[in-house]
This record gives C-alpha cells, structure tokens and sequence, in this order.
C-alpha cells in the first residue's frame, strides 16, 4: 500500500531554468558515498536532485513527509525505491520490508547489501526532504546504510537542515559532497536567463543582476518577482523591494497580496482545498473540490509557476511547494476556520477508495471525526495490525473515545492485541475487563465468537504468567466457542492447549497438539503462530531426550524463518538460544556461542530484559571452557537484566545455574548460603524449568554442606522425571546425584549413577552436563571406561568425555590466576615477601598458572595466541622474580599460593 507519487522522481516544471553548474559540481561527486544539499525552503533543492537524475535509467527517489518517522515505514518506502532502481534485484529484503519482519534498519539494509553484492552497475538513490525526520531510529539506520552501501551506489539527500548522520565525520574522511544556499542561490547569469524565460519584457543586464542582489539569488523570490510582473501588479524591482529581507511571517502576507489575491476565486477555492492534501491526484482533487476538471487546472497550476511541481512523467500526482503548502493551509484556516476537519474526512474517504488506509488514517485523526475513525478501524484496523503499523494503529485508537472504543469488541481487542504483542501483559486484562463492564453497564453481551476470541487472548496472556491449569481452562472455552472462521485466535487456543500440556508434563499429548499448530497457522499464513509451533515442538523433543530430533525441527524453522523473512521477530532469538542449548549440550562451543551472539543481535533494539536467555548461555558456555572471568562478566549482566524486570522461571532458573556453577568453581560458599535462604520451591516438577529450579535447590544444599537434603530432594526429582519419561531432567539429575553420592563417600551408588546416565547420554548426546562436574566424575569415568561388560558406544563416550575433563581441569586449574586472585593474593598478610615485593605481569600469572595446569611451552603459547619464544622470555622473568630455577618449584609455588588462598 505504497503511495505511487512517494516513489516518483518529480518530472521538470515547464521553464525550469536547467543549472549546467551545478550539475558539473554533482557530477564530480558520483564516487562519494553521500551527496547533502542542504539549505532553507525555496531553493530548488527538489528540481536540482530531478535535474541530477534526469534520463538515468537506475533511479530509486523517495519523498518523505512527516509519516515516514516510523522505521518500518521508511524501510519499506526506500527498499521499494531501490527495488525499481535495481530492476528488481533485491526480492528477498522487499518482501521482508513488506511484511516488517525486521525490528531495526540495519538488519534488512544488512540483507539488502548481501542481495545487491553482485550489483555493479551505477545506481542513484534520493531521500528529498529528509529534515521532516526526526526518529532516531532512522537517523541510526543510515548511518549504517552509508557506512556499508555499495560502491555502485550514490546516495542523495535533500534537507532544510543538516540531518545527524556523522556529517562531521564524513567530512573529515572525505566522504561528503555537500552543496549549500551559496552554492544554490542564483548568480547574475542564472538571474538573467531564469527572467528570459519568464517575463515578456527583458529586464536590462544590470537590472537583473540588483534584483538577484536584493534577494540574495533566492530562487522562490525571484519567482514571486517573475509572478507579480507578469501579472501586471508590481515593476520587478518594486516587487524585489518588498521582498528583500522578509521573514516567514511577512512571507505570508506577500503569497497572500501578490499571489493567492490574483488569481480567480475558482482556483484560489481550488488551491486552499487541496492544500489539505500532501500530494494529490485528480481524483482527490475532484474529491475535496466538488469539481470534474482537477485534472486540467494542476495542469494549468504547473505551467503558471504557481508552485505546483509534477511527481511522475505521465502527470497524475503532483504536490505543492511546500512553503506554499504550508501558507494555504494557514490561509485557509484564517478563512474558514471549519473547513479543515471537513476536507481531511473527505481525503480520507478519498485515500480509502484508492486503497491507501494508510493515508486515510493520517487524514482521518486529522479530521477529528470519531466516527470515520471507528469506521475506519473497523474495516482496516486488523490488516494494519498485521502489515506491522502498531504505532499508528495505538494512536488512532488511543484518539477513539472510550465510550466507542468500549463498546466495540473488534477494536477492544485489536488494543489488547496490541498490548500483548508488545509484551505488555497486565493491560491486556485491563483493557478486556474495562469492555465487559462497560457492555454490561450498557446491557449488551458479547457474541460467542467475541467471547472466544476474548477467551484465547487471556488463555496467551495466562501461559505467558506461568499459570498453565488457568490457561487450559480459558483455551478449552474459547475453541468451544469460536467459529471455524475466526482463524487466528483458534490457532492461539490451539497452542496455548499445546503449551499447557508441556507445562504439565503430558509430552506425549503436547507433541501432536504442537503439530497440529504449525500445520493449521501454515494453512491460514500465520507464520509467526506457525514458527512458535515448532519452537514448542523443538522444546518438547528435547525434554524427552531427542535431541537430534530436536535440532531437526530447528533446522525447519530456520528454513521458514528464511522463507518468510522472520529474521527480526523475537521468536528468532528464541530459536538461536534453542540451537545454542543443543550445541552446548553436545559440547560444540564455537558454534554454540556464534548461535547466542545471533540472538542477542537479534534483539539489539528491543528491550535489553529479553536479551537474558542468549546471555546466560554464554555464562555456560564460558564456565564449560574454564574461563572465570568471561563467566563472571556475563554473570554480572545477568544479574543487571534480573534487577531490572520480572521474568518467567525458566530464565530465573538457568541464571541461578550458572550462579551456583560459578561459586562451586571458585569456592564462595558464603553466597551459595546467601542464595539457599532466600531462594523459593518451585511448586511442582513436571517440567524441564521446574526439575531445573529444583537442580539448583539440590546443588546449593550439596555445597552448603547438607548432602542428605540434596539426595532426598533429588531422587523426589528422579521419581517424577522417570513417570513423565522427562529424558533429559532425569540424564542431568542422575550426573548430580553421581556428584552428590560421592560427596557422601557412597562410592557404588556414585557409580550406577553415572552408568545409566553415560547410557541415557546415548539418546541425549550430553557432553558439557558431564563436563561442569568436573574432577568430581573423573575418577568414576575412568573405571567406566575400563569396564568390560559396557557397550562400544557407552565406553567410547566415557572415554571422549575423560579427554574433554581433562583439558577443562587445566583451564580450570590455570583460570585461578586472574586479575581478581592477584590482586587479593598481593593483599594477603601472609603471602609470602618476595612475591610482594616483586610482583609479576598479569600475563606472566597467566604463564605461571598454565604451568601449574600441566602445560608445556608451546600449548601455553598457543592459548595465549603468542610466539613460543615470547613464552619463554615470560617464563624466564617469572623464574627470576620469584627465585625459581625449573617447572617443578614454579608448580608447587603456584600449588603453595592457591593453597593460601584457599583453594
């Protein structure tokens, strides 16, 4: 529903006076990455840009007006733009614009570059009038957009003002062209020649050139010059007078006396109606003027010069300049202080039967009228709903009055909607309760299909705040009540019924539940339903045990992701963490990070609270390496983004994990106590959040010193894991329980533990959940190993995972002697004085503690990504601040330094 004139390059005005000087200077900035003209209204900025792109076969133009400071809006506008300049060479980034399935502009100008890598031909693109933006959002897109566009392309702004994207910086490198009022403003022989063209008298040399002295080569003034003479009112010089050094205000008075006072009362009627109008067609024309002839006298207008500019070549859209705009709206306004309402009800009648809802709703919220706006929401409202415009949509129904907006379910709902679609869940119910009092106040009822749709709306919002039975019961309501037709709100019933069956731990039954989902939001195209389907499917398979199945799904999603151009909708992050948790799990780090790193790129716009799944995976995926300190980093924004918000159990629970992990590695008992006394039961443990919360609750007890709890609590677990075949809860509590029996010194239990979960790990895949035990499980793995009565594929896991604990205990051992350690270490009253006194580089700690964790020079250089001979340089100082003569001291002095410490 883009408007065709917003796309047009404005065809040339008739006696447009060609600038051959400024075209050269244009033409020697084809290679800079952006082109500025930039000055105040009125100098033919617009007419010089069309002048620039005249006869160029690859033109994308766009013509912003004050709509466009929505960035969806503007991304699909300028991607269009370029879709006609490039013949169509960017498919996939036009149909993800048209759908908005992006949340910021540097993801689909990101797509766009990666479709036009192999473009190379020469291409123009124009953003005309770019000072009415002023979202920042936008501002920060083409930042991005000039900083990674194509060498082919040359971009060409048009501005009042200078717009904030890094102009000084340009400059400094550049990359700028830039050309000003002084630059713009008519010379002498531009002033000579532009009054050729329009005065029947010539004008004598000198005589022309203090006319354009006197207005300073302004272009608008010397047209009012060039309108008044001709029309016989005013000798140009008199008019030049009046003119030299009016500001706006007195501006209007000259359009007033000198053009709008001498025309005929038809086409001043004419040109104060359609000034309601930011870009018309004869069609509206006749609309608002109650005339047949719209066509002939825009035509008429453009060849008086009476700043009316043509937008296409074939003449159907045109637009006023917009300094004349702007002086007959107010004009019209001191006339007939009435009429505007009344005109902008029409344009949007207008707008409407041309197919632009969009632009009816601009005219519709400026015409006042809340019943065209109703009316217009009620037949538009739920398309724009789903072409992405949330923020319009929120303004127009924020306008409605309560008393209409109440009392029309349809609306009611595409508000809550609204809402919940932005995360904001405790007005959803508001919203919905407020309508049902007030129909009853009014003594009207909801039909059963607006009761369902009612019903599945509440049914999300009550799985979403972790209340499943409450949720099962108003899905159940609404798909008994809704109608085959009312498409979208049984595919939500459906999935929260899915959804709920998950939570209660009847996987068998959710599953299907699930697929039936994503084959029903596919049939009606509701791919976002579709996508969340076979995320739940995803999470289903992967709490019984079947990762790869798991992983399989994913690969599905990603591929309808891709098809439909979901790359920016949150559930894409949602499927990142999910591929991240099952690359972990199978120990494939590098990927499994790069996977988390998506996401929360992702989410790079939204709300940082959202940003904690991806986040905590990277904590896990740090403290599987034995990198401390990266853990801890990532920790630390964890718990920022905890403080922050209130967020589902799940999330809590994964960070209260790696907590927990964290401390184990480093010894803080004093905080595992902290966390104990003031964490909270989960109230069941039928499902993998609350089995995890559960974990956590045994882990924190185990550490604390209180083994027996943590066993009782466990094997509670187990009982339920095992009765709802939750595969991959009972293979992560049984490595525990391995832990926790040794703890207790019951060596056999420990071992029949690790056993069936070593053979559960052959359905799982699990590697990292054996690797976060550490040492612990070591010894018992390599009795496993060695045991005849295994399997191949149980010994030949055993034995991978022995060589994973290996290297991981020397990270671990090596990780000890970060920055935090030393400094406490140098604190220390009893560290011993020649360590004080000569202390050693943070890298040469770094050398002392890969020595200590059984590393020879060259695996130390490369952990350090240095040469093997700078190692040795390190190792040499190291040896002789401290006093050392060979690896063996270096190894006890670090094992007598930790031992100080504590570890």
């Amino acid at each position: 529903m883009l408007i065709p004139s917003k796309l047009n390059r404005p065809s040339r005005l008739h006696h447009t006076l060609l600038r051959p000087r400024l075209l050269a200077l244009l033409g020697q900035a084809e290679h800079y990455p952006l082109l500025l003209l930039h000055c105040p209204a009125g100098y033919g900025k617009t007419t010089l840009a069309a002048q620039w792109t005249t006869d160029h076969e690859h033109l994308g133009w766009y013509s912003l007006d004050d709509s466009d400071n929505d960035p969806q809006r503007f991304g699909h506008y300028l991607i269009a733009a370029l879709a006609r300049a490039t013949g169509q060479a960017c498919p996939k980034t036009l149909s993800m614009a048209e759908k908005r399935q992006f949340s910021r502009l540097s993801t689909l100008f990101g797509q766009l570059f990666e479709e036009l890598a192999g473009w190379h031909t020469p291409t123009r693109l124009v953003l005309d009038d770019y000072h009415l933006i002023r979202e920042e959002q936008i501002h920060d897109g083409l930042r991005f957009f000039l900083r990674h566009m194509p060498e082919s392309l040359s971009l060409l702004v048009a501005s009042r003002t200078l717009p904030p994207l890094g102009i000084a910086n340009l400059r400094v490198r550049g990359q700028l062209f830039e050309i000003d009022s002084r630059e713009l403003a008519f010379n002498h022989q531009e002033t000579g020649q532009f009054f050729r063209q329009r005065l029947d008298k010539p004008l004598a040399e000198a005589d022309s050139a203090r006319l354009c002295d006197d207005v300073e080569g302004w272009p608008t003034a010397l047209q009012l010059i060039a309108l008044s003479s001709r029309q016989g009112h005013l000798e140009p010089r008199q008019s030049a007078q009046r003119l030299a050094g009016l500001n706006q205000a007195h501006l209007r008075d000259y359009l007033e006396e000198e053009v709008l006072d001498r025309v005929d009362p038809a086409t001043r009627d004419f040109l104060l109606r359609c000034s309601a109008l930011r870009s018309l067609n004869a069609a509206l024309a006749n609309r608002l003027t109650g005339r047949e002839d719209g066509q002939l006298l825009l035509e008429n207008l453009e060849r008086q010069g009476l700043f009316t500019q043509r937008l296409d070549a074939e003449g159907v859209w045109f637009r006023f300049h917009p300094l004349f705009t702007q002086f007959l709206s107010h004009q019209r306004e001191c006339e007939q202080p009435g009429l505007g309402p009344q005109l902008h009800g029409m344009a949007a009648q207008a707008w409407l039967e041309q197919d632009f809802p969009v632009e009816a709703l601009y005219h519709c919220l400026a015409a006042d009228d809340p019943a065209l706006l109703q009316q217009l929401l009620l037949e538009h409202g739920w398309p724009l709903f789903h072409g992405g415009e949330l923020r319009l949509l929120e303004h127009s129904l924020d306008r409605l009055p309560e008393s209409r907006l109440l009392l029309t379910p349809s609306l009611v709902l595409l508000r809550a909607w609204l809402a919940q679609s932005q995360h904001r869940y405790p007005e959803v119910e508001q919203q919905l309760g407020r309508a049902e009092q007030a129909m009853a106040v009014e003594g009207l009822t909801l039909s059963p299909g607006d009761q369902g749709e009612f019903q599945a709306l509440r049914a999300q919002v009550a799985i979403n705040a972790g209340q499943p039975r409450q949720a099962l019961a108003l899905a159940e309501e609404a798909l008994a009540q809704l109608p085959a037709d009312r498409s979208h709100s049984r595919v939500v019933a459906t999935t929260v019924t899915g959804e709920v069956y998950h939570c209660l731990g009847q996987l068998t039954r959710a599953l299907p539940v699930m697929q039936q989902c994503e084959a029903m939001a596919r049939r009606y195209g509701i791919y976002h339903q579709a996508l969340w389907a076979m995320l739940q499917q995803s999470e289903i398979l992967l709490a019984q045990g079947y990762l790869q199945a798991a992983f399989e799904i994913q690969d599905r999603a990603f591929e309808l992701v891709q098809e439909q151009h979901l790359q920016q909708v949150p559930l894409h992050e949602f499927l990142l963490y999910l591929r991240s948790r099952v690359l972990w799990s199978w120990h494939r780090l590098d990927e499994a990070e790069s996977a988390a790193r998506k996401g929360l790129e992702v989410l790079e716009d939204l709300s940082p609270q959202q940003q904690l799944k991806c986040r905590t995976m990277l904590v896990k995926i740090s403290l599987v390496r034995g990198d401390v300190d990266n853990a801890r980093v990532h920790l630390q924004h964890c718990e920022q983004l905890l403080r922050g918000g209130h967020f589902h159990m799940d999330w809590v629970a994964s960070v209260d994990q790696t907590r927990l992990l964290l401390w184990q590695l480093v010894g803080d008992e004093v905080a595992i106590r902290q966390w104990l006394a003031e964490a909270q039961a989960p109230e069941g443990d039928a499902n993998h959040f609350q089995q995890a919360q559960w974990r956590n609750l045994v882990r924190a007890q185990m550490l604390a010193g209180d083994p027996d709890t943590a066993l009782e609590l466990l094997q509670q677990r187990n009982d339920t894991a095992r009765r709802l075949q939750l595969v991959s809860d009972l293979n992560r509590n049984l490595i525990l329980q391995a832990h926790l029996h040794l703890r207790r010194h019951e060596t056999d239990e420990a071992r029949q533990c690790l056993l069936e979960a070593l053979t559960l790990a052959n359905r799982t895949g699990f590697i990292s959940h054996f690797i976060l035990e550490g040492e612990a499980l070591a010894q018992l793995l390599h009795q496993a190993a060695s045991q005849a009565s295994l399997d191949d594929m149980t010994r030949h896991r055993a034995q991978r995972l022995l060589k994973e604990l290996s290297q991981h205990q020397h990270r671990h051992r090596s990780a000890h002697f970060d920055e935090a350690f030393v400094e406490k270490l140098l604190t220390h009253p009893q560290v011993p004085e020649l360590v004080r006194t000569s202390p050693l580089t943070q890298r040469e700690w770094q050398v002392l503690g890969l020595i200590y964790a059984g590393y020879n020079n060259e695996q130390i250089a490369a952990e350090l990504d240095v040469a093997a001979t700078t190692i040795k340089t390190h190792i040499r100082n190291l040896y002789q601040k401290l006093g050392i003569n060979h690896r063996q001291e270096a190894i006890a002095q670090a094992k007598s330094l930790l031992e100080l410490m504590g570890y």
